[in-house]
């Protein structure tokens, strides 16, 4: 009697174990943060981005930002005048487009300009495209408090990212990165990204304030959005070369 009570016992911990297991998989809270990312059908909105130095002097910038689903992303500059026009195009497979009004030339990015800054900006071309985590990481549930899952998230062998890690706090009510830790291939602490400020917009949570600081060039860039606007069924044909060359 005394051993089927054991055999019993170790069974229910089991099944509890295998539960915890599995109401924290990494992979599932991954795909969760990706959903929530994509969960629009499109996006339009604009931004305001200021560049900050180790000084405290500023730059600003406004940006038109176009989006629709995972993969179509068209950001376009409209003040100051030296990067009035520039365009930044980001279709299906990772293929990124940048045009200069100056050069009347379309150039597409390659595999190793990619983890470049963008337009003098603490983000990578990169970062302004990523949303694929899934596809391009191996999450570990590294820590889970009363408000965040963090998740240590490691390259996969085959893909193209120049981070050696990222370390991703995950908020459990909204399922967004409250704060993504970059690390570069050293190992060392990179950059820090923060988002704040979540509202519910058109039914879908997004964060109106968005901060890249990079810790070893002490460098920040933030980004705040505004008129914001969803599923107004942008056309296909908005995210193209030839669009991207019209302002």
């Amino acid at each position: 009697m005394f051993n089927r009570l054991k055999q019993l016992l170790s069974c229910l911990i089991l099944i509890g174990s295998v539960s915890v297991a599995s109401a924290v998989d990494p992979v599932q809270i991954l795909q969760s943060v990706e959903d929530t990312l994509n969960a629009p059908e499109d996006r339009e909105a604009l931004l305001t981005m200021q560049l900050i130095d180790k000084k405290g002097e500023t730059k600003n910038r406004e940006l038109t930002l176009l989006q629709k689903g995972p993969d179509k992303r068209l950001i376009r500059f409209l003040s100051p005048a030296d990067v009035k026009g520039v365009g930044f195009l980001v279709l299906e497979d990772d293929m990124m487009y940048l045009y200069m009004p100056a050069f009347a030339k379309v150039r597409r990015i390659a595999s190793h300009v990619k983890n470049e800054n963008f337009m003098g900006t603490d983000f990578t071309y990169d970062d302004m495209a990523q949303n694929d985590y899934v596809e391009d990481y191996t999450p570990t549930l590294q820590e889970e408090t009363d408000q965040h899952y963090i998740l240590e998230l490691v390259p996969k062998p085959d893909s193209e990212i120049d981070y050696s890690k990222l370390v991703m706090w995950v908020n459990k009510e909204t399922r967004l990165p409250d704060k993504v830790e970059f690390y570069d291939r050293s190992g060392r602490l990179l950059k820090v990204m923060t988002q704040t400020d979540t509202k519910r917009i058109d039914g879908y949570l997004t964060p109106q304030h968005i901060e890249m600081e990079d810790v070893q060039d002490n460098h920040k860039t933030t980004m705040d959005l505004k008129n914001v606007v969803h599923d107004q069924n942008i056309p296909d044909k908005r995210f193209t070369q030839r669009y991207l060359k019209r302002f």
